[in-house]
């Protein structure tokens, strides 16, 4: 990708700062709640229903929220969000306080937290690429900066703070994040009005969702994006669900050295994250993609084979470092190339997918562990992510991207996807 613009508008450094600040705000809550619940019950499942409630509004309402955010401003959208979880938050913060703090308020809360994350962050997807004019190279360099400080803040600065803060008081995490969730929404609410996208004839919200699904299965490069997260989510979550025992049965490391294990992978992501764009520049962007997608896949066979917890480390890191810098190319791509008046139903439509899949890799992993041995989960994962990236491949290919980003001009349809051939409306698929 190439383009003559290479100065990021003002603008961006207050949507950076306030994800910045939000995401830290994530990672604070992200370890409180757990440790909150865990000081209520000491039953599995009660800690299961507060850790899944958080992820159950993308599996129930992904797709309508992205026709929702689609029909509203998305700055708008995202500053209101951010204020109601601010104010959401001043419920478990009162009643930690007053010592009536319940596993069922922690669920809502977490239910409720996951919702708006669902609002704000397809509204942030979907306002990007029209602060940057929707330029690729700019793209690139707007969601490097933007995945790489998510993953300092909700990954290394935010999980220890929340546990920190939680020493202080019960209620002190919980008042934290709603801090960050206010200056968010501050910071948003002094962004450029970007205009709304074109007026589409009023259709009922499923209907028009089901458009929004529809345009990525029938698209090669959006169903090729769609498909790396959602089958990368199977392969992954079979590898973390038994990769504390993994570590500690087959590896000697204890519980210092896990958390070192996980910071290598979260060191390899910042990595990634930082030369996405250099290697889209060198390859182009659908080989870029394909090479991290192999990086991935070789990174956990090189896991599952490791010897001592060096190898595992080095594994975990270029593993991250992959991951890292797919999680930058692919969504730069999507924003450059999908329709303004679309973009929040394909972006919740891919983050949907992939939510639906992490179960699925979550249950895989467990049953392959129970009736194989604690290596196969992640034999098994390897070999899923490079089949993945042989499938996908021709998909995503230079040849496919460039297309796409020629065609995705305002002069293209808004029902039809940028990528499609003119030649091939009759038989749209897989190739």
């Amino acid at each position: 990708m190439t383009s003559g613009r290479r100065t990021l508008p003002t603008g961006f450094g207050r949507l950076w700062t306030a994800q910045t600040v939000s995401s830290l705000g994530d990672g604070v809550s992200h370890a409180a709640l757990p440790l909150l619940a865990l000081m209520l019950t000491r039953q599995p499942m009660a800690l299961a229903v507060v850790t899944a409630a958080g992820t159950l509004p993308w599996l129930l309402f992904g797709v309508l929220g992205g026709a929702l955010v689609d029909r509203w401003d998305r700055r708008r959208t995202m500053w209101v969000t951010d204020a109601a979880r601010a104010v959401l938050l001043a419920i478990p913060a009162a009643a930690a306080a007053l010592d009536v703090l319940s596993i069922p308020l922690l669920a809502a809360v977490a239910f409720l937290l996951g919702l708006g994350g669902l609002f704000f962050d397809t509204a942030a997807t979907a306002y990007l690429p029209d602060l940057l004019g929707r330029d690729p190279a700019l793209l690139e360099r707007a969601n490097s900066r933007l995945r790489g400080a998510q993953t300092t803040m909700s990954g290394f600065a935010g999980p220890p703070a929340g546990s920190a803060l939680l020493a202080l008081g019960r209620a002190v995490p919980l008042l934290a994040d709603a801090v960050s969730f206010m200056l968010s929404a501050l910071l948003v609410r002094s962004l450029p009005v970007m205009p709304r996208p074109a007026v589409e004839v009023r259709e009922s919200l499923l209907r028009q969702a089901r458009a929004g699904v529809w345009y990525v299965v029938r698209d090669r490069v959006l169903l090729g994006l769609a498909l790396r997260p959602a089958v990368g989510n199977i392969a992954f979550l079979a590898v973390e669900t038994v990769l504390a025992l993994f570590a500690h049965d087959r590896l000697g490391i204890d519980t210092y050295g896990f958390g070192l294990l996980l910071t290598a992978e979260a060191t390899g992501g910042l990595l990634g994250a930082g030369i996405a764009s250099r290697l889209g520049r060198r390859l182009g962007t659908g080989t870029a993609l394909t090479c991290t997608a192999a990086v991935e896949g070789l990174a956990v066979l090189g896991l599952a084979a490791a010897p001592n917890p060096y190898v595992a480390g080095l594994a975990l890191a270029v593993c991250g470092a992959g991951m890292g810098a797919t999680m930058v190319l692919g969504p730069s791509l999507r924003q450059a190339i999908v329709p303004a008046h679309l973009m929040g139903r394909v972006a919740s439509t891919s983050r949907m997918l992939a939510m639906c899949a992490a179960p699925v890799g979550a249950f895989l992993g467990g049953w392959l562990a129970t009736t194989y041995d604690i290596r196969t989960p992640l034999y098994a994962a390897a070999v899923l992510l490079l089949a993945m990236t042989a499938v996908t491949a021709s998909m995503t290919s230079n040849r496919r991207v460039e297309a796409a980003l020629r065609a995705a001009v305002p002069a293209a349809g808004p029902d039809r996807p940028a990528s499609e051939d003119p030649a091939q409306e009759s038989a749209p698929g897989l190739v």
